[in-house]
């Protein structure tokens, strides 16, 4: 019995997860809400989706299992609370919440009411990095022990056409392009143990570059560039930045080292793309082509349906996003501090998908 999912905000990312949400034979799309009544009815439209209107009219419905939570950051956890309340799985977009405190207050009361929250990015289920973690478990370069992760760009003031949150709290690169690097770090290493974290704000106002409001002007409240040492506690380190300052662009580079090689992941930001390992000793470089499904935004959402259909942990599970959430406080308290900040919670990966695991074959 195909699983069926109502979708809060119907913003900028909404277009991806609907194009695809409503592809996918073991999902129905219930439902479209938002506080702009209008725009959730314009895009059910778009979309071929039954229902809209506001989120109490979504989470009133007996036919939605699962939310999809695309609200801004400041508001997920109150939206994710409300959707546990009334009984629904969730799928949120990242960050799952702002702070230790209230992600731990979702998750746990997900748990009394017998309800899973699950969230992004999901961009690690896809073909690219399956394929790369694949490559990494098989030991092709040996047991990784350090790695670089870069993420430099002017901003998203040039093409967003309002970016206001992504500079206020709970924006900025840490939190809006942080997860995908860190989670897949994670994934990778295992939990951090301990991060040092330094950076700063480029500018004190940015300028919308695109859209209706192009040429506003607005203020930057969040530090624009953050670096950070991360260690994790199986062993082995990173060096991550992000930033929103740089005029040169460097984007989804992570390179992973072990003793037998040094591998370039793909683009953590993405679902595609290929493996180059740089193998030790003079064994030459190799090209590792993406094997799996091609599909995107959504996918986290799918496997999220079946697994709870089957009864199997979800891959993308809210614990991972908890401990991703805990891992950046503690670099916004290192750069507050001056000093190196352990963390405490602890999470283990979950199984690679299956190589022909399909999103769009029918299998509930």
């Amino acid at each position: 019995m195909t699983v069926g999912v109502g979708v809060v905000g119907a913003g900028f990312i909404s277009d991806a997860y609907l194009e695809n949400l409503t592809a996918f034979p073991d999902l129905r799309v219930e439902a479209v809400a938002d506080l702009d009544v209008e725009r959730a009815r314009a895009q059910a439209a778009k979309y071929g989706v039954p229902r809209s209107g506001s989120v109490a009219d979504l989470l009133a419905l007996p036919d939605v299992e699962i939310v999809v939570n695309l609200t801004v950051p400041a508001v997920h956890v109150e939206i994710s609370l409300a959707a546990v309340e009334a009984g629904k799985h969730v799928w949120t977009e990242k960050p799952i919440g702002l702070d230790r405190q209230t992600v731990r207050k979702l998750l746990d009361r997900a748990r009394e009411k017998g309800v899973r929250v699950a969230g992004a990015p999901d961009t690690l289920l896809g073909a690219g990095h399956q394929t790369a973690f694949r490559a990494l478990e098989a030991g092709r370069i040996g047991e990784p022990v350090t790695a670089l992760a870069l993420f430099q760009t002017p901003g998203p003031e040039g093409w967003h056409p309002a970016p206001e949150f992504l500079f206020q709290a709970g924006g900025g690169p840490l939190l809006d392009i942080g997860p995908y690097y860190l989670t897949q770090l994670v994934r990778v290493f295992g939990p951090v143990r301990k991060v040092t974290g330094a950076g700063g704000r480029g500018r004190a106002t940015r300028v919308i570059g695109s859209g209706p409001r192009a040429g506003t002007e607005f203020p930057v409240t969040v530090p624009t560039t953050v670096g950070a040492l991360v260690e994790f506690a199986r062993g082995g380190s990173a060096q991550v930045l992000f930033s929103f300052d740089s005029a040169v662009r460097r984007t989804g580079f992570v390179e992973v080292s072990g003793g037998l090689g040094t591998a370039v992941l793909p683009d953590p930001n993405r679902f595609d793309g290929s493996t180059v390992l740089h193998l030790a000793g003079g064994a030459g470089e190799e090209e590792v082509a993406a094997v799996g499904h091609g599909a995107s935004r959504g996918t986290g959402v799918l496997e999220l349906a079946r697994a709870v259909r089957g009864g199997v942990p979800e891959r993308a599970s809210g614990e991972l996003a908890f401990h991703v959430v805990d891992v950046m406080v503690a670099v916004e308290e290192s750069m507050e501090r001056g000093a190196g900040v352990e963390v405490d919670s602890r999470v283990e990966a979950g199984e690679l998908l299956p190589v022909g695991w399909d999103p769009f074959s029918r299998t509930l």
